[in-house]
């Protein structure tokens, strides 16, 4: 925080708005350069979602120039709150992109090939919309082996949370925070559950092709 500029007074403020509304380029980098410190404070609250500081607020500086930039003074409200609304919003955008690449990664891990030599995947043994692939998994025996799986490698929590990640047999799909608040436990601890259960489903099916 000390390497931040101190924020403007009220009256610095509105002076700036006021040139920067007019075109000058100066003025709009002061808003920008004197409201870091506030990206700096917001990007720390969302600090343990395994992301670094420095992305959070370079995200976050992107969401404080959309606000700088579109801001209006009848809006009857001041910069900083304006602004503090969007690097949130920036934020959390980024990290709600951020789970669905991470979560896709898993689900389309190899876990394996078919006879034919295809290879096999965490998203085709799960709950597919393509029927034609649920078939195809179905005939070799994927889906029926994934119920043998669940039963003899994964602990009930670890079953649990994947059914509620991936809003298997008919579950709503939740995220790691709203998992944790159902058990009392903290985000990562769920994201270590997580990624240990597919784990081991996804050494089953290498033994079996072994």
């Amino acid at each position: 925080m000390q390497s931040f500029p101190k924020p403007l007074s009220a009256k610095e403020e509105r002076e700036c708005l006021k040139r920067c509304k007019e075109g000058d380029k100066e003025a709009r980098d002061c808003l920008i350069e004197r409201n870091l410190r506030l990206v700096a404070y917001i990007a720390k609250k969302y600090q343990s979602g395994g992301v670094e500081m420095e992305d959070l607020i370079s995200i976050g500086t992107i969401g404080l120039i959309k606000g700088v930039d579109s801001f209006k003074e009848s809006k009857n409200i001041r910069l900083a709150t304006y602004c503090a609304r969007c690097v949130e919003n920036e934020i959390l955008m980024f990290l709600r992109s951020t789970k669905k690449t991470q979560r896709d990664v898993y689900l389309y891990d190899s876990i394996g090939s078919d006879k034919e030599g295809n290879e096999i995947n965490l998203m085709d043994i799960m709950e597919y919309e393509d029927e034609d692939v649920v078939e195809r998994v179905a005939k070799e025996g994927y889906l029926g082996k994934l119920g043998c799986y669940i039963r003899s490698s994964l602990t009930k929590r670890e079953w649990e949370i994947l059914k509620y990640r991936y809003g298997l047999q008919g579950e709503e799909e939740k995220t790691q925070r709203e998992i944790a608040a159902m058990y009392g436990i903290s985000r990562s601890y769920v994201s270590r559950i997580e990624k240990k259960a597919l784990a081991k489903l996804r050494k089953c099916y290498e033994s079996e092709e072994a």
